[in-house]
């Protein structure tokens, strides 16, 4: 099987790097358009609060609309379900955290130094003001970093999360690609029975903690 936890800074090219990877090994990309509307819906909120709260924009209602704990436990949920089915590429939402300690399944952070973050978001946007696109990029890096932390008590900037760590700077967006590639690659096939049994046993510990909140 293959599952892929991804995260990237933006600006950092990594949404690029991300649709290589799976062009290349047939992956389907889970990212925000997928997760969200799921949590939402288990949350019985609108999409946009849900979405607003993960990018570290909340707003003060949508801060009080929202149960950490069962946001954090939804995710996790629907993160392990999706992954169960295999031939995923997740992107962000505390996978690579969440994954932490199960063999077979490749954690991944693309990075980049703010300068170019600052020309890409500039390009993309089609802004001329650097220090406001840096602004922006700063500020979106803090609230997310709170958000990840308030939901899922990790950060996302810690190294040790992940087997491999590409700054896009020094290496082009395919390079990125053929080294993620080439790492899953060398998976062994005989781990995917470890592997799903691993994931269904961090399932049924989330479904058992969900039950014990309830009561």
């Amino acid at each position: 099987m293959t599952v892929i936890a991804m995260t990237r800074e933006i600006g950092s090219h990594g949404s690029e790097v991300a649709a290589g990877v799976a062009a290349e090994l047939g992956l389907e990309i889970i990212n925000s358009e997928i997760v969200v509307p799921h949590i939402a819906g288990s949350l019985g909120l609108e999409h946009s609060s849900v979405q607003r709260y993960v990018d570290g924009k909340a707003t003060l209602f949508d801060r009080w609309q929202i149960d950490t704990r069962k946001l954090s436990q939804y995710t996790l949920d629907h993160i392990l379900n999706l992954a169960l089915k295999d031939n995923v590429l997740i992107r962000g939402w505390g996978a690579a955290a969440l994954f932490q300690g199960i063999h077979g399944i490749i954690c991944v952070r693309v990075c980049a130094p703010m300068a170019l973050r600052v020309r890409a978001m500039m390009e993309r946007l089609g802004v001329k003001d650097a220090d406001a696109i840096q602004q922006e990029i700063e500020r979106f890096d803090a609230g997310h970093s709170r958000a990840m932390r308030a939901a899922f008590n990790f950060d996302w900037n810690d190294a040790l999360l992940y087997h491999i760590v590409l700054n896009s700077a020094r290496v082009t967006v395919d390079t990125c690609v053929k080294t993620i590639c080439q790492l899953t690659e060398h998976q062994s096939p005989q781990d995917d029975s470890t592997t799903k049994a691993a994931l269904a046993e961090k399932l049924r510990e989330i479904k058992a903690c969900e039950i014990a909140a309830s009561d």
